[in-house]
């Protein structure tokens, strides 16, 4: 069964219509149909809360396959690096470069190796809140528009900008228009880590 065809059957057992779910969850109940239909995916957060208003354990809803690039830990959810300060030369993976590890569920991770950071500053705001955790895949090129992890400043520090392409010249921009681009030229380098797939902003 998918995710959204164990929602629609827990939610009839419980003798829920859509609408009386959406309410318990705080979202629409259009949030819920798409669900059901699989046509979108809820976020942890709405899916802690029905493991529990249903009482299935969490894993209940998933059934998939673990990426290879990262660490398992139970069925379904498995281990990121949080990267911080970037030894120069090193793997941006390396064991001294990560100060943390979030736990994500494998379902909603693309495939290939995926790393996280936490944003600094509010120059991709209102797009990327500071202190958003982002979940990065590794890659060396992204499409123009497109958000990605760049290095900066000798391969030492990680900026998240959106790459823009204007022939031979590359723009790194902010979202936010009280920030300047950085335009990247031979004496101001910079090096795409990756592509920006989900920005999370964590609520104590």
């Amino acid at each position: 069964m998918s995710v959204g065809q164990k929602i629609k059957a827990l939610r009839k057992e419980k003798g829920l219509t859509q609408s009386e779910l959406a309410n318990k969850l705080n979202v629409v109940s259009t949030a819920v149909s798409a669900w059901e239909r699989d046509a979108n995916k809820p976020m942890m957060d709405k899916l802690t809360i029905m493991s529990e208003l249903f009482n299935v354990p969490i894993s209940h809803f998933f059934d998939v396959e673990i990426p290879s690039n990262i660490i398992p830990l139970q069925p379904n959810i498995v281990q990121v690096p949080i990267i911080g300060k970037i030894a120069c030369g090193d793997p941006i993976t390396a064991v001294q470069n990560i100060e943390g590890y979030t736990y994500e569920f494998a379902d909603f991770l693309p495939k290939g190796e995926i790393f996280a950071l936490i944003a600094k500053g509010d120059s991709m705001e209102p797009t990327i809140a500071n202190g958003s955790k982002v979940l990065v895949r590794a890659q060396s090129d992204v499409e123009n528009g497109e958000l990605a992890a760049v290095l900066v400043n000798g391969d030492e520090e990680a900026t998240l900008k959106r790459v823009k392409k204007q022939g031979d010249t590359i723009l790194l921009m902010p979202d936010n228009p009280a920030h300047e681009p950085i335009v990247v030229t031979e004496s101001n380098p910079a090096r795409i880590i990756g592509k920006i797939v989900r920005a999370i902003m964590d609520f104590d």
